[in-house]
């Protein structure tokens, strides 16, 4: 803004004020030389722009330098042309100058303090007749604009720039009034009539200053909403990554626990049945030694299949294409093969029986291998925790919408928990992780009537096939 008979020159202003609004590192204004260090979240309260780094306050230094050569050499075309009849003393004008300029060498660390001394120094060129225009309109918008753009306290800016913008529009309608109310005008301005040509002069002035002031805000308020956005953005990456870690952690921990339950079920099974076929070897070895050398042959037999199953979760770790020795490990031990580990169960010496309920229906590969691993840990445990003489009844039932797998024994229930116990009850605590995975119950407990329970009821998909 300048007084009624200077031109204002702001068409190149925003330009001048437009790269430092869109530098994608732009940080924030400190009210101190050691700024705080911004909130994480740039949508939480007291939120700012991350502290200028040493590159930009010499970006600001030389830009103000540039501004004041610029304006030095201005005044003195301005004194040159004659802009005034009487102005300013050369040494004043040139403070004058100095005083509207190089304050902007500080914008960003304490902006609302260069906007205050600009607009007053810009004062003081209009009113001293300071023969200086097109730096000075440059200056005043920069600082405006910096305000708006950088200064933390959102509402101090606020009010900042708004007692600068009413005090230049009260200064402007001094002048204004002073111009009308003047019987000669201003020399080459007719005031005769109702829209004469000093109104329309007049007019012009109001627009100019209208558009000047709004583009200064706009500006300030627009860089200062990109890069909230930009940290916005940037704060989002880092909680997509932080949850990308999160999830590769779980993932881990997931597969661990799946290799410790694959393992535990099948060595446990595996030795558990090669030492009750050992024991049952030793105590036939001197009367019959024919069925000594058939139970070591069992013996032999499971140690093979624990070592095929180690060596199908072994190929599962080291081998590259992991889907293809899954798929294959997970289709090997199923639902179909529960009478053949039933068989197995009752080859050494345990009463099981086996029996399915109801029309079978194609159950999922991983459900099925659970259930198959829920039933070999069930049977372990009978002939851990059952006593002899224990009998065991295996149901595989389907249901419309679920298959439930229930072991039932009749054995020392109560000596057979107080076990469990002290044991650590790893198998239940694997029972419970597999039927969860599948979205199942699991009931697990001593009979009423003497002996334990394990049932895990799994729900299924809609039917789409038959029997496998």
């Amino acid at each position: 803004m300048q007084p009624l008979d200077r031109d204002l020159g702001t068409g190149d202003v925003p330009e001048a004020a437009r790269p430092d609004a869109l530098r994608p590192d732009a940080p924030r204004p400190g009210d101190s030389a050691v700024p705080a260090e911004p909130p994480a979240d740039p949508d939480a309260p007291g939120w700012r722009r991350p502290p200028i780094t040493p590159d930009q306050r010499r970006y600001d230094v030389l830009l103000a330098a540039g501004l004041v050569v610029g304006a030095v050499l201005s005044l003195a075309l301005g004194r040159t042309a004659g802009m005034y009849e009487d102005p300013a003393e050369g040494w004043v004008a040139v403070l004058c100058v100095l005083a509207v300029t190089a304050p902007l060498a500080v914008r960003r660390r304490w902006p609302a303090t260069v906007a205050v001394v600009v607009a007053v120094a810009f004062v003081l060129v209009g009113e001293l007749r300071v023969p200086e225009t097109l730096f000075a309109n440059i200056a005043l918008f920069m600082a405006l604009y910096t305000v708006g753009a950088w200064d933390a306290h959102r509402a101090r800016a606020f009010w900042v720039r708004a007692a600068v913008v009413v005090a230049m529009f009260v200064w402007l309608l001094v002048a204004m009034f002073q111009a009308v109310t003047d019987p000669e005008g201003i020399e080459g301005f007719s005031n005769a009539g109702a829209f004469s040509p000093l109104v329309a002069y007049l007019l012009i002035q109001l627009l100019t200053n209208i558009l000047y002031f709004a583009g200064a805000w706009w500006f300030g308020e627009h860089a200062w909403n990109a890069a909230r956005e930009r940290a916005r953005t940037a704060y989002r990456g880092r909680l997509l990554a932080g949850e990308r870690r999160r999830v590769e952690e779980q993932a881990v921990a997931i597969e661990r626990l799946r290799l410790a339950r694959e393992l535990h079920d099948a060595v446990a099974h595996h030795v558990s049945m090669m030492g009750v076929q050992a024991a049952a070897a030793r105590t036939v070895q001197a009367t019959d030694p024919q069925q000594a050398a058939a139970a070591l042959e069992q013996v032999e037999d499971s140690a093979r299949e624990a070592v095929d199953e180690l060596h199908g979760l072994l190929s599962t770790l080291r081998e590259s294409n992991t889907e293809t020795h899954a798929a294959s490990a997970v289709g090997s031990l199923s639902v179909e093969r529960l009478p053949e580990l039933v068989q197995q169960a009752a080859d050494t010496g345990l009463a099981a029986e086996f029996q399915v309920i109801g029309e079978p229906v194609r159950v999922p590969p991983l459900t099925s291998l659970n259930l198959y691993r829920i039933c070999q840990e069930a049977l372990t445990n009978v002939r851990k925790h059952a006593g002899t003489g224990a009998r065991v009844d295996v149901r595989l039932r389907y249901e419309p919408d679920a298959v439930e797998l229930e072991v039932t024994d009749d054995g020392t229930g109560a000596r057979r928990v107080a076990r469990r116990q002290s044991s650590g009850g790893l198998g239940l605590v694997g029972m419970r992780e597999r039927v969860a995975a599948d979205g199942g119950t699991l009931e697990t407990g001593a009979r009423g009537r003497g002996g334990y329970l394990v049932r895990a009821r799994v729900p299924l998909g809609p039917r789409t096939g038959g029997a496998r």
